[in-house]
């Protein structure tokens, strides 16, 4: 297993609209990676343009090298979920996978493989797609996209419609896919859905990349230093933290400090103030991605050719 996708300066515009801005970003075998943003940031053109249903106007998409096109029996070796509804309300789940895997010359087994992987029973494989809830159209996706087996897989929203247990099901099949050398492409406009999966993120706004790199590297991007704190005599922690020489502003039921949790720890300890909370007060990457984003979605700001570059250009922010 192992093929990497890598997208190098691609751009697609619709008359006046650019849908895809010069994107450039690449996924790399064993590694999930989550392509996050706001609805039409341009996740899904992108993928379409991927997986040969759209065309670039400029740059290009390779997976192992290859454009998607010239990828003998792509379905062997790139499993494709873009939109669970996109097959024939008149069929049964059974009858869906039956045609892809004749198509992609696969024994019948491996159809009550899939079925039996997503969990949907004999019963409901032989209801038909237009019978499906949301979520057992993602399964019966799911199973679609990895009929063949593929090295790589590209999954556009596949947290849609699936309860708690649907959605902790398709994490662990994902890390157990990239466990084993499978490469992996997430898109999503909830982070909180792929924090917890991604190993790697892809951060759009206004069709253009804001961000990218693994968690700890993104949560850098934060270098505002604050704490925020809470004592059991607010006016001792007031005199105590300006004689140290920070300031602060109240907020919620405290504090928020611009130092450390160190530096008002050690002011605390100094002046004899009882703290009753002590935390970070940076940005959770959550508050980031919404920030990067929400930043672009408004100015359609130039993308930061760097980590560092994000950092400076977020403080100009502030």
């Amino acid at each position: 297993m192992g093929r990497m996708i890598e997208v190098k300066n691609l751009t697609r515009t619709y008359g006046d609209h650019t849908a895809v801005d010069d994107v450039t970003f690449s996924c790399k075998p064993g590694r999930v990676t989550g392509f996050l943003g706001p609805n039409g940031a341009g996740k899904t053109t992108t993928m379409r343009i991927m997986v040969g249903l759209s065309s670039a106007s400029s740059g290009e998409v390779t997976i192992g090298g290859y454009d998607y096109h010239d990828i003998p029996n792509p379905g062997h070796h790139v499993g494709v979920l873009l939109d669970a509804g996109a097959q024939h309300s008149g069929r049964t789940g059974r009858e869906i996978l039956t045609i892809g895997a004749r198509t992609m010359r696969l024994p019948a087994s491996r159809v009550d493989e899939m079925l039996e992987m997503v969990s949907l029973t004999e019963t409901e494989s032989r209801r038909k797609l237009r019978n499906y809830s949301l979520g057992m159209k993602q399964r019966l996706g799911i199973a679609h996209a990895l009929l063949g087996d593929p090295e790589v897989l590209i999954l556009d929203e596949p947290a849609n419609g699936l309860d708690p247990a649907g959605i902790r099901w398709m994490r662990d099949l994902l890390r157990g896919y990239a466990g084993r050398g499978g490469t992996v492409l997430l898109s999503s406009h909830l982070l909180n859905e792929v924090e917890l999966v991604a190993d790697e993120m892809v951060l759009i706004g206004r069709g253009r990349i804001v961000a990218q790199g693994d968690k700890l590297s993104l949560a850098s991007l934060d270098t505002t230093e604050s704490t925020l704190v809470t004592a059991l005599d607010s006016e001792a922690l007031v005199r105590g933290i300006e004689a140290s020489g920070w300031s602060l502003a109240p907020e919620g039921d405290g504090f928020r400090v611009a130092a450390a949790p160190a530096d008002v720890s050690r002011a605390a300890i100094e002046h004899r103030i009882v703290l009753t909370d002590l935390r970070s007060g940076a940005a959770g990457l959550e508050d980031m991605f919404l920030e990067l984003t929400s930043t672009a979605q408004r100015e359609g700001a130039a993308a930061p050719e760097s980590l560092a570059s994000i950092s400076s250009a977020k403080g100009s922010h502030r």
